[in-house]
């Protein structure tokens, strides 16, 4: 089976089944998939394998950037510029236009952050990103301590590049992603198994943060990647495959990955391609409803 439904409504969002395309196969650990709509190609992270790698229809797989210090999370600020979450440097950079690379957030009060692990930027150009402790693990990073005594979740303000602590009671926050109308953040917890909500103030701050949904079912996996449609609907990695959510937190149903999945974004030109990074390879599956259109080069 390649999907599992648990609400009628999961067949007009996804579909009453789904086929998956392998587009490339035997990477260490592929995650963070990324979008290019201008250039109409996919850049995607393999963490072990200390390389971000582009695919596009007519190239196939290539090499994009090595080393990588073993980046995860990636995604686009306002001027197209490519953000990547390090593992290996335990830092959040930016690619500039001639290549260069900035260091945006390295340490917090002092302290080595534990390794920035998925990122997204809101309207206005500040960027939020989780900082669980996986890129201070063999294999997904570089073993060593850690400095700080928690794992949180991370404003960047666009203008005085100052970086705020919004959340600090996660076991492992990993996937986020705002609400159509960012007025709210979901961040997931992968070592407690669901997802929070949080009101997002008009400073940028969060409040009232409470349990939204759980990702429960058979099989491997847990929550990590999380991206919403066009129609609200939240898509997050969990046991046995992809967990969709309508906006009201039911769970419609789960596409049965082949492999498990970490990560994954919405692509091709009508927004209906999901290309998933799971384990050693790279899928694509459509679905019925498009993604949430983000800002793309």
């Amino acid at each position: 089976m390649s999907v599992e439904i648990r609400h009628p409504a999961f067949r007009s969002v996804v579909g009453p089944s789904v086929e998956f395309e392998q587009l490339g196969t035997g990477f260490l650990f592929t995650e963070g998939p990324l979008w290019n709509a201008a250039g109409s190609y996919l850049l995607f992270s393999d963490m072990p394998g200390d390389r971000i790698r582009r695919w596009s229809a007519d190239g196939g797989v290539v090499e994009f950037r090595n080393p990588s210090n073993k980046s995860n999370g990636l995604t686009w600020d306002r001027e197209g510029r490519l953000l990547a979450c390090e593992h290996a440097t335990s830092r959040v950079t930016r690619t500039e236009p001639d290549g260069r690379i900035t260091v945006l957030a390295s340490h917090y009060e002092g302290k080595e952050l534990n390794s920035p692990n998925d990122i997204v930027v809101k309207r206005d150009g500040s960027i939020y990103f989780s900082d669980p402790t996986y890129g201070r693990i063999e294999f997904y990073g570089v073993p060593r301590p850690t400095e700080l005594r928690f794992r949180g979740v991370y404003r960047l303000d666009p203008d005085s590049k100052a970086l705020k602590l919004l959340a600090d009671d996660f076991g492992q926050p990993n996937g986020l992603c705002f609400s159509r109308d960012e007025k709210h953040l979901f961040v997931n917890d992968t070592e407690r198994g669901h997802i929070r909500i949080f009101d997002v103030r008009p400073d940028g701050t969060l409040h009232r943060g409470r349990v939204w949904a759980e990702t429960t079912g058979e099989g491997p996996g847990a929550p990590d990647g999380m991206k919403i449609d066009s129609e609200g609907n939240v898509y997050c990695c969990g046991p046995g495959g992809i967990h969709v959510f309508d906006p009201s937190a039911t769970c419609l149903g789960v596409i049965k990955v082949p492999e498990v999945p970490a990560n994954f974004d919405w692509g091709d030109a009508d927004n209906r391609s999901l290309f998933i990074t799971a384990s050693t390879s790279l899928y694509r599956v459509r679905v019925g409803v498009p993604g949430r259109r983000r800002f793309s080069p």
